[in-house]
């Protein structure tokens, strides 16, 4: 498959998120319940998301994920219980729009590390996955997910 790369300069963006570690075949249920808590909250403060819910991967250990699940909001915001305010970094970030299955997001992530590698850009260390849809609205080959890695 063909991916498309880009170098973004992004601005730092306030978010709501929780951050939690779990193996990753707990992942959609774990995404689920933390976007159903945070919506909750951002109802309670009658905020509406400022974009697309996003999940953030501190590591790549498959049996014990750090991960933040979030969404950014239109100014900073307190957080409540496990529902913490932050923000997504400025930066510089390689991104890459992914159609498909997130069971086979596997080839998108290899192919934009070795890009990166191919023209000398090193990952921080975080990348992040922008859902724009979701299974419950379409079919999984019609899926689409951003992902976005900050580098140096």
């Amino acid at each position: 498959m063909k991916y498309q790369f880009e170098l973004n300069e992004q601005e730092e963006q306030p978010v709501l998120s929780i951050r939690t570690r779990t193996a990753v075949e707990n992942l959609p249920k774990v995404i689920g319940e933390a976007y159903g808590k945070i919506m909750g909250y951002m109802a309670q403060l009658g905020e509406h998301p400022a974009g697309v819910p996003y999940t953030a991967y501190y590591n790549m250990d498959m049996q014990d994920l750090d991960v933040e699940m979030g969404f950014p909001v239109a100014k900073a915001r307190p957080g409540q219980g496990d529902v913490q305010a932050g923000a997504i970094p400025a930066g510089r970030y390689v991104t890459c729009m992914y159609k498909g299955p997130y069971s086979q997001m596997e080839e998108p992530y290899n192919e934009i590390t070795k890009w990166m590698a191919e023209k000398g850009y090193e990952p921080l260390g975080v990348s992040y996955e922008y859902y724009y849809n979701s299974p419950e609205e379409v079919p999984e080959s019609e899926l689409l997910t951003k992902i976005a890695i900050a580098i140096k």
